[in-house]
């Protein structure tokens, strides 16, 4: 390459033979321009740089596991504290069931007394019962099953419960199946 007399080193303009002027820097300077100490300390960099990038990947990967780990085990811990609490429902129903041919009426008060029992258990665990009649109408509680003609309702009425919910708004297990009284009209 001719050059007009100006230095070519490594970092310092050139001007080329049809003399544009075009600057080059050190990522356009050949290997062999690099001196071998800078080349070695770019090559330790550079390794230095994958180390702690294949660290940190690893790291990540470890924490990743170690979450999902700590998440079933505490799943695990929910479920057997549920469990748990439903024990007593379960005695109760057990108890009910061995005396079953002693009084019929007492069975019935148990099985009531049990069904009861289950209803707080739900409830402690944040899942109230919904079984209201006479309320208006809300899509976000009821699930409407009928739709009745009833004369001494309001239109839009809940009139009857066919089946209770449990929960409220965002953390329902189910919603109330309910009948309606019809819109007048």
């Amino acid at each position: 390459m001719a050059t007009t007399g100006k230095s070519t080193e490594p970092g310092e303009p050139s001007v080329d033979a049809a003399g544009t002027g075009a600057e080059s820097g050190p990522q356009d300077a050949p290997v062999s321009a690099v001196g071998p100490d800078r080349l070695q300390e770019l090559e330790a960099k550079a390794a230095e740089c994958e180390d702690r990038w294949r660290r940190a990947m690893a790291d990540a990967d470890n924490l990743r596991k170690r979450h999902v780990a700590e998440l079933r085990a505490e799943r695990a811990a929910e479920r057997a504290r549920v469990a748990a609490a439903f024990l007593p429902v379960i005695d109760n129903l057990e108890l009910a069931l061995a005396h079953a041919g002693a009084d019929p009426t007492a069975v019935v008060q148990g099985v009531l007394a049990i069904r009861d029992q289950a209803v707080q258990l739900l409830a402690g665990l944040g899942y109230q019962r919904d079984d209201e009649s006479e309320v208006p109408f809300d899509p976000a509680r009821h699930e409407v099953v009928a739709v009745v003609d009833e004369p001494g309702s309001e239109p839009n009425t809940v009139t009857r419960v066919v089946r209770p919910g449990y929960g409220t708004g965002g953390g329902q297990l189910r919603p109330t199946a309910v009948a309606v009284a019809k819109p007048r009209g």
